[in-house]
Formats: structure tokens, C-alpha cells, sequence
């Protein structure tokens, strides 16, 4: 970056736009406290782990919609979820890149992260912050997507990644990408993907036991999806009972259902069928 005149009216007034960004930042991590809703950038580092991150592919210049940039590679503490600076001490920074950015008259491609549907700054946090400021919708950017199973939105919190986190395990394990790749089996609350692997374990037994030989992982969960998961999703899209609940997925009714029969089998003494239950 060219030197920034430091008196220049410019660069003054975008110390004034420092400031004020600023206090919304405390703002924003005072209504998180109140609310219980992060207001963190995603950590790259983590997502990656957790989310089973595969190979990269260079993706080239982009432009890619600010309200997909949700986190950092290692600068992640430094900004809130909306890229407000948090620390006093960046405001020379901050100042210096927005008088750059405006003496330009265009903003300098930063450097990203894909995964699924967002992005993580690799390099450039400080101009998303000013883009976002300015009320930009989109930035330029290089970019290198990685590949993962698990979906990843814009709207995912840090808390979220507990339950995406064992999503991707029970992908790895059930390698149901592999034999049904259309599949979305995200859920809203940790929990049911265990039971989800349990019966296509039971599935696989089952198979072992009618064929009397060995049954790969692949082929049981291919038809646990087939004649097990995928009848009762069936019967909720049919009588469109989604709707009645907001915010939740088809696998969180498919779960509920599941479990709502094992109650009444333990109650009546009797199986139900997943439609009556």
C-alpha cells in the first residue's frame, strides 16, 4: 500500500468512520451476551477440521456477495460476525485501507476460502470490514475452494459446527455421499445422527444374516436410504408436514418419528408403522 497522507481530510474522516464502526462493534457483542447468539467469525482452522476438509481447487478472481464472508483465517477474534473492528488499536489500519481504497476509487481483490456456500479471508479483512461499512453487496476475490460433504450456509453459527462436525463423521462413516450424493441429511439439534448410524448398522446385520455373507457399509446404507429413510420422508412431503415446523428439516421429523414409535411400541406392546405413528 502506497503512504497515506495522515493529515489529509480523507484519511480524518475515515478515523471518524473507525470510531463509529467501532461502538456498533460493542454493540453488536453486547446483544450477543443478551441473546446467547454469537456474533464470532467462523475460525477457518476449525471449520476445516471439524468439517472433514478435502482437496483445493484453485478457483481463480470471483466476484462473491459480502453476506457469504463469514469468517478468517487467524484474525477471526478481531472482527465480529459483520467484519466491525473490535480493537482501538486497528484504527490507523482501518483508516489507512479505506483512504486507499477511496484515493483508488476500487477495492484491491482480497484472498478466500470457499467451503460450500461461504468464504473465509485468507487475506483482506481489513477491506471487508471497510466494504461492508460502505454497504457494499459484493467484493473481489481470489479464490480456492474447498471440497467437503457437509453443507455449510451463511447463516451457520459457531455452535452450529458441534452439530456439522458430526455430520461429517457420520458421512465419513456411513459413506453415503458415496452410494446416494443427492442426499441432504442436516439436522437442526446434536443427537440423531446416532441413531441414524445404529440402524444402518442394524440394516447391515439384517442383510448379513438373509444373505449369509459379508455386507459392505456401502450396500446397507444404500438401502437403509432406499426402503428404511426415504419411505417416511416420502409421507412428510406428501402431507406437507414441514410446514408446521419452522426452521426444522425433513431428517429432525424423520428422527422425531423414530423415536415417537419406539415410545408407543413401548407403551402399546405393539410395532407402528411409521404413517400411523
Amino acid at each position: 500500500m502506497a503512504e497515506i497522507d495522515k493529515t489529509s481530510r480523507t484519511f480524518l474522516e475515515a478515523l471518524r468512520d473507525f470510531r463509529r464502526v467501532r461502538q456498533q462493534a460493542v454493540l453488536e457483542d453486547i446483544m450477543a451476551q443478551i441473546t446467547g447468539k454469537s456474533d464470532d467469525l467462523l475460525d477457518y482452522n476449525e471449520v476445516y477440521e471439524k468439517l472433514r476438509g478435502g482437496p483445493a481447487e484453485e478457483r481463480g478472481l470471483q466476484e462473491i456477495p459480502l453476506e457469504a464472508v463469514v469468517g478468517s483465517v487467524g484474525r477471526y477474534a478481531d472482527f465480529t460476525r459483520s467484519f466491525l473492528p473490535r480493537s482501538k488499536s486497528a484504527s490507523e489500519r482501518w483508516a489507512e485501507v479505506k483512504t486507499s481504497i477511496i484515493e483508488k476509487g476500487r477495492i484491491p481483490p482480497i484472498t478466500v476460502f470457499q467451503i460450500d456456500q461461504v468464504y473465509f479471508v485468507l487475506d483482506g479483512n481489513h477491506r471487508v470490514s471497510v466494504a461492508q461499512q460502505r454497504g457494499d453487496t459484493r467484493i473481489p476475490a481470489y479464490v480456492t475452494r474447498i471440497h467437503t460433504d457437509v453443507p455449510l450456509e451463511p447463516d451457520t453459527r459457531p455452535d452450529d459446527l458441534i452439530i456439522k462436525a458430526r455430520y461429517a463423521i457420520f458421512l465419513e462413516r456411513t459413506h453415503l455421499p458415496d452410494v446416494r450424493p443427492e442426499a441432504d441429511l442436516s439436522v437442526t439439534a446434536p443427537g440423531p445422527y446416532y441413531i441414524l448410524e445404529e440402524q444402518i448398522w442394524q440394516r447391515q446385520h439384517q442383510l448379513r444374516q438373509r444373505s449369509n455373507q459379508d455386507i459392505p457399509i456401502e450396500e446397507a446404507t444404500a438401502r437403509w436410504y432406499d426402503e428404511v429413510y426415504l419411505p417416511v420422508i416420502q409421507i412428510i412431503r406428501q402431507r406437507g408436514i414441514l410446514r408446521h415446523f419452522p426452521n426444522r428439516t425433513e431428517t429432525d421429523l424423520y428422527v422425531w418419528i423414530y423415536r415417537h414409535q419406539v415410545e408407543l411400541k413401548a407403551e402399546l406392546g405393539w410395532e407402528v408403522g411409521p404413517q400411523v405413528a
